[in-house]
């Protein structure tokens, strides 16, 4: 069963990152590591994704914001890579309007939103 102030937790911590990535590149850098940002599976919303029964991870909306989720953590990885190694340009660029960083992230709210709505129609299905 899917909760959907869970997805809205999701949203919320997700777009965190915008702030976080943001201080990355104007002070050069991070409490967070490129190595563990980069893994999916490590945040609260990638464990909580990973450990939804079968039937939930069997379903196209699963797949869809597990690969998108995978996504947005190599892309955040990246800025902050760039960040924290001097490259502010190409760390702002990823995070500009169609930027790698900024593209992925909108898709995958986008996804989690209609993900919440499906949800939450669904009685919490």
């Amino acid at each position: 069963m899917i909760d959907p102030a869970s997805l809205d937790h999701a949203i919320a911590s997700h777009a965190k990152w915008k702030f976080r990535l943001r201080e990355a590149i104007k002070t050069g850098k991070s409490e967070w590591t490129v190595e563990t940002v980069r893994p999916d599976d490590l945040c609260e919303f990638g464990k909580w994704l990973n450990a939804l029964p079968l039937a939930d991870r069997m379903r196209k909306e699963w797949r869809e914001v597990k690969s998108l989720h995978a996504k947005f953590h190599v892309a955040a990885a990246g800025v902050l890579e760039s960040a924290v190694a001097g490259r502010q340009a190409e760390a702002t660029d990823a995070m500009a309007s169609g930027g790698p960083f900024t593209d992925v992230s909108v898709k995958l709210v986008r996804l989690i939103s209609d993900w919440k709505q499906a949800a939450a129609e669904a009685g919490g299905r």
